[in-house]
């Protein structure tokens, strides 16, 4: 059995936007950790989140020299994950950051290098492979309830962006688009469930070249010029030998594809929605009829977001909880900055590959994560 720190690592967050909101109170949940300061390029903000969770202000700089701050947790915008970390890791901080762990892969590795470099814990978003669908279906899959892998698909499917997002701009230049906003819950559960990427071929189309903004406000009614794909197709070669399609798009109204699907030599397995904690997974054996096994009731799959009217389950933080355990056993993270670069060098060659139309090697590898067992999730608790 797995027993439960006695010392609290002190947790500073730098990034204080909406999803700092999830995490600051997701934060109870967990046992080993305290929630010390926050900070965000804007004092008020800062201040704000500060007051709600009963945690200081700071301004960035002074977080990180605070020696009560052990770990920052990165929430603050893409573009600014690599700075962030790395000035993290050269305080002397472990990091645990918001998906990407950073917009190119060189840089990925250069954070990967720092904190080993320094013997400090480099974890990363997503997490949600460690809620009660993604370890119900890991579950499965050691246990060989499909037999060997061989196919599979993964569909990420929607309008885009501009229809809710006051500015979504950014979401449609370099570093942005479907594939590294939206795939890095998709390829973490495939890399989860099915070990590295070898190679991907790809290709990448833009729907649009101009979208209009609907959403409320300041830009309503006004147009931008799109900078990135916004439409990939691509297929995955695994170094188990399962290939997998992987789809992810902008530019559709309505579908039916599953989130993920994956077909062996012993039957079918179905995923929800990768992007939340929950949800049912469908074990099809040699074509019988599915059998569902939801995850309500389950560890980390109750429902309880949004937190008005929940729909979905959302242990965002669950990550980082692991990551503190890690620490006093010794061992690497689940979600650790290893898994993270190998699925930001799997999204980068997926673009490479659209650019190219050819065959891209995929640069680095890692292990599966091991399966976070029942007992261990419960230990996890506070």
């Amino acid at each position: 059995m797995h027993g439960k720190s006695k010392t609290k690592l002190g947790i500073g967050v730098i990034g204080c936007g909406n999803i700092s909101m999830t995490y600051l109170r997701n934060a109870a949940l967990f046992g080993g950790m305290e929630l010390r300061a926050c900070a965000d390029i804007s004092a008020d903000m800062a201040a704000l989140r500060a007051k709600e969770y009963g945690i200081r202000a700071l301004g960035v700089d002074a977080l990180l020299a605070d020696p009560d701050i052990d770990l920052v947790l990165n929430l603050t915008i893409p573009a600014a994950h690599f700075d962030i970390s790395f000035s993290a890791l050269s305080a002397g901080k472990h990091v645990f950051t918001e998906k990407p762990l950073a917009t190119s892969a060189g840089d990925g590795r250069r954070l990967v290098g720092e904190a080993a470099s320094r013997s400090l814990l480099l974890g990363s978003a997503p997490d949600t492979f460690l809620g009660a669908a993604g370890r119900r279906a890991r579950r499965l899959m050691d246990e060989g309830a499909i037999g060997r892998a061989v196919t599979g698909t993964a569909f990420m499917m929607g309008r885009g962006m501009e229809h809710w997002h006051p500015n979504p701009q950014f979401y449609y230049q370099p570093g942005g688009g479907p594939v590294f906003d939206m795939g890095p819950y998709y390829l973490t559960m495939l890399v989860n469930l099915l070990g590295p990427v070898t190679h991907v071929m790809a290709m990448a189309t833009r729907g649009q070249e101009e979208r209009l903004i609907t959403a409320d406000g300041p830009f309503k009614n006004t147009s931008f010029k799109v900078g990135t794909p916004t439409n990939i197709l691509s297929l995955l070669e695994f170094r188990s030998g399962a290939t997998v399609t992987f789809g992810a798009s902008w530019d559709v109204f309505r579908h039916s594809n599953h989130p993920i699907e994956l077909h062996g030599t012993e039957g079918s397995l179905r995923l929800p929605d990768p992007d939340t904690f929950g949800g049912t997974v469908s074990l099809s054996a040699r074509g019988a009829d599915w059998k569902d096994f939801e995850s309500d009731s389950e560890l980390y799959g109750a429902r309880n977001w949004p937190y008005a009217a929940p729909d979905r389950a959302n242990y965002r933080m669950l990550g980082v909880a692991d990551l503190v355990r890690s620490l006093s056993e010794g061992r690497r993270p689940r979600a650790s900055g290893e898994l993270a670069l190998h699925v930001l060098e799997i999204m980068e060659a997926i673009l490479a590959s659209g650019e190219s139309r050819g065959s891209v090697a995929v640069n680095g590898t890692v292990d599966q994560p091991p399966l976070l067992a029942e007992d261990e999730a419960a230990s996890l608790l506070a």
